[in-house]
């Protein structure tokens, strides 16, 4: 029962996109409809096929290989800070971090990273139909955070109208930077951050496309990454992508640090004259969203809590009270919501992206401002539908 209300709730999700699309006549549904077959394509084949768990098994050893390598750096500097069987999450969850921001600039510098980007965003291209720009930028997200995402196309925004631009935001909102792959990895079940990552990507491009279409005759050559990483030297690359990890470090522990802060002092708030907790709250409020990704009945309520504190704060924060709930729920609820988890799909991403967006183009930013609702509201539904997908598979 619970496949049929899957497939149901992902027409439901797009129905509600539809619902709000700023052009109903433009929707490409054609493209929408490979996007959604390559979905189906991806899921099952990670989810469901021998070769997929294997490919999953391997890209999960390598990665958990890395935060190993990454605490070895860790324990030189700070081991002795640590107890002795104690797990401290800034130092196992988020320091190897500054680790992986130098290990990605490395493989961008040795070119390795743009030849994916740009072999996958063709491919994407030629398939589904969606620009150039566009399908590579969606890649992109996959591997950079929702600033570098915008910096590595910073030439080509300005000529861009209000509908491309949507779809580019929608991509850094929907997806998450490989930077902290290895930190979901380490909250979450790994499989699920893997399925999560190329779901999340078409379903950005999916609701995208309904919220907004556009139609594009010619559009010039693309720059995959504008950034000479080459004509730098290897350490020089390697000290400014670890210090891009420490500031990364830097700004998730202050908004952890104040996010939880405050969500304590909403539920003191909250419990004191309701007697239920802000996440029961937005528990009940995105329970038909839950339901329709195909959480069962009984674990509506929980799951739509967390789905709806990843909204309002952010999905570190989600996922840390998911983690608790985990061995209490069922196996389909957890796939769901850790795949819903995936994303920068909360109202602080809207600060970051418009802020990105004062920085490399003042022309752009009012006109990013104005849609920053949209966007959100976009990514959500995205999220909503790549956790429908998965559940479709357990």
């Amino acid at each position: 029962m619970s496949d049929y209300i899957g497939v149901l709730g992902i027409f439901a999700v797009m129905g509600l996109a539809w619902l709000f699309s700023s052009d109903k006549k433009g929707i490409n549904f054609k493209a929408i409809g490979i996007m959604l077959l390559l979905q189906l394509l991806v899921t099952w084949g990670m989810l469901s096929t021998r070769v997929g768990e294997v490919i999953i098994n391997g890209v999960s050893a390598v990665i958990l290989k890395l935060v190993d390598f990454a605490r070895v750096g860790i324990d030189f500097v700070i081991g002795g800070l640590k107890p002795e069987g104690a797990s401290v999450f800034v130092i196992d969850v988020l320091l190897p971090i500054i680790f992986f921001a130098a290990f990605i600039a490395i493989l961008n510098w040795i070119g390795l990273l743009p030849w994916v980007i740009r072999i996958v965003g063709t491919a994407v291209s030629k398939i589904t139909g969606i620009p150039k720009l566009e399908s590579f930028n969606a890649v992109n997200a996959i591997f950079l955070g929702q600033s570098e995402v915008l910096l590595a196309i910073k030439s080509q925004l300005n000529d861009l109208g209000r509908e491309r631009l949507y779809m580019i935001c929608a991509s850094a909102m929907g997806s998450v930077s490989s930077t902290i792959i290895a930190a979901y990895m380490t909250m979450l079940p790994p499989k699920y951050v893997l399925v999560a990552m190329p779901l999340n990507m078409f379903s950005a491009l999916i609701i995208a496309s309904i919220l907004m279409p556009f139609r594009v005759e010619k559009e010039k050559d693309v720059v995959v990454i504008e950034k000479e990483e080459r004509r730098r030297g290897l350490f020089e690359v390697i000290g400014e992508g670890a210090t891009d990890g420490v500031k990364l470090v830097a700004i998730i522990t202050g908004m952890l640090i104040s996010f939880i802060a405050l969500m304590e002092g909403i539920n003191f708030i909250t419990s004191n004259l309701t007697g239920i907790t802000l996440q029961t709250i937005l528990g009940y409020i995105l329970m038909p969203f839950a339901v329709a990704s195909g959480v069962p009945v009984s674990e509506a309520v929980t799951a739509g809590g967390i789905m709806g504190t990843k909204i309002i704060l952010n999905e570190f924060v989600a996922i840390l009270q998911f983690q608790d709930l985990i061995q209490h729920l069922s196996a389909r609820t957890v796939a769901i919501v850790s795949t819903y988890l995936v994303s920068f799909a909360n109202f602080g991403s809207i600060g970051i992206i418009a802020g990105t967006f004062k920085a490399i183009s003042e022309k752009q930013m009012p006109v990013v401002a104005g849609f920053g609702l949209k966007l959100l509201f976009g990514a959500s539904l995205a999220s909503f539908l790549t956790g429908a997908m998965t559940g479709l598979f357990i």
